[in-house]
């Protein structure tokens, strides 16, 4: 009897509700062109607005959604945004473009990220996923915020170049933006922290948990062949030290060997310690295979030679961690079945979710 009127019919809200739910399995029927009953779930699906809910056996994360609740209008406007290029300077690069959904929105086989003017930036464009658990983003840690984090960027001259009083400009000219910061924040007024919040609650929840590991530990035992379970045991002897389950990262900043002499400043270009020279944020291996190439300069192409990196081409250095002095003991039969197990890590789901796809390509 919940939200009936006392004669037994509908109330109006759900009548509405209902013929608006019919309009569109009709309409999506009837675009058979474009995929019909698909179409039609694909629709279905853009009803249900993200929420954000920790994964059974994960750690709380750091980011805190309290005080930037998760809304439909708050979560429909900073995808509109994440995909719009008037972000850049001169309206060419998007968020988008070097973070790719296919990819677990990395930018695939880019060895660095390439921006405003075909200019190229000098790091591997990471995959943004479980960004919530980040306490510092970015390679080197130099954004401390998931809110504050776009504005690196946004500024760089290598990638989006833009100045923010443009952009905000640019934005409050637009009478859709107005509309749609209307109706995630109350008012038509465009700042940078709505701007920011809503980009934030859109990427902070793209949360990806559901890989065949994933299913494999919640108990389908049949997720993942011998092969691939010996992988996960030879992870767990050689691997997750640095690479620590359920994230597959301890987010902490080491040197892997790639240079003797780093060529980049890494971490130190955010703490000015020399110690910290050539150290990056240990990534996470989520998604490893749908995101090539690999490391912060992106300079091998597959997972076998990143492998082999760690067997027997790690730079003699002091400045190398000190677990992967003179390479990890991986034998041949264990780099086998590791390549196997790191595919594993890999979510479909997360991948072709329409909920986080450019809303251009569904008008």
């Amino acid at each position: 009897m919940h939200g009936s009127r006392p004669d037994g019919r509908r109330g109006a809200g759900q009548v509405s509700l209902l013929a608006a739910l019919v309009l569109l399995a009709i309409a999506a029927l009837a675009l058979d062109a474009r995929g019909g009953i698909g179409l039609l779930g694909e629709q279905l699906a853009l009803l249900r607005t993200p929420s954000f809910t920790v994964p059974d056996g994960w750690p709380q994360p750091v980011y805190d959604f309290r005080d930037n609740p998760i809304t439909a209008a708050g979560f429909a406007l900073g995808r509109e945004l994440f995909y719009d290029p008037r972000l850049s300077r001169d309206g060419s690069i998007a968020c988008a473009s070097c973070h790719q959904q296919f990819a677990a929105f990395a930018h695939y086989d880019h060895p660095v990220s390439h921006g405003i003017g075909n200019r190229n930036g000098s790091r591997n464009a990471p995959g943004l996923y479980n960004l919530a658990w980040l306490p510092q983003l970015m390679w080197d840690g130099s954004a401390h915020n998931l809110e504050v984090q776009p504005l690196g960027p946004i500024a760089n001259p290598v990638e989006m170049d833009a100045r923010l009083p443009d952009l905000l400009d640019r934005l409050r000219a637009d009478p859709h933006y107005r509309q749609r910061f209307e109706a995630a924040f109350g008012t038509p007024d465009i700042d940078s922290q709505r701007m920011l919040r809503a980009l934030a609650q859109f990427t902070g929840t793209l949360l990806s948990a559901d890989s065949r590991y994933d299913r494999y530990l919640r108990g389908d035992t049949d997720a993942l062949a011998a092969t691939e379970q010996a992988g996960l045991a030879a992870f767990r002897r050689h691997c997750s030290a640095c690479h620590a389950e359920p994230l597959f990262s301890d987010f902490s900043y080491r040197d892997n060997g790639l240079d003797a002499l780093p060529r980049d400043a890494g971490r130190a270009t955010v703490t000015a310690r020399d110690d910290d020279r050539g150290r990056f944020r240990v990534p996470s291996l989520r998604n490893i295979g749908l995101s090539p190439p690999y490391m912060h300069d992106g300079r091998f192409d597959t997972l076998a030679q990143v492998v082999d990196h760690y067997r027997s081409g790690v730079a003699a250095s002091e400045r190398v961690d000190p677990v992967l002095r003179g390479g990890l003991p991986i034998s041949d039969a264990e780099r086998s079945a590791l390549l196997a197990f790191l595919n594993t890590l890999d979510d479909p789901a997360f991948t072709h979710d329409v909920r986080f796809a450019d809303p251009a390509r569904r008008r």
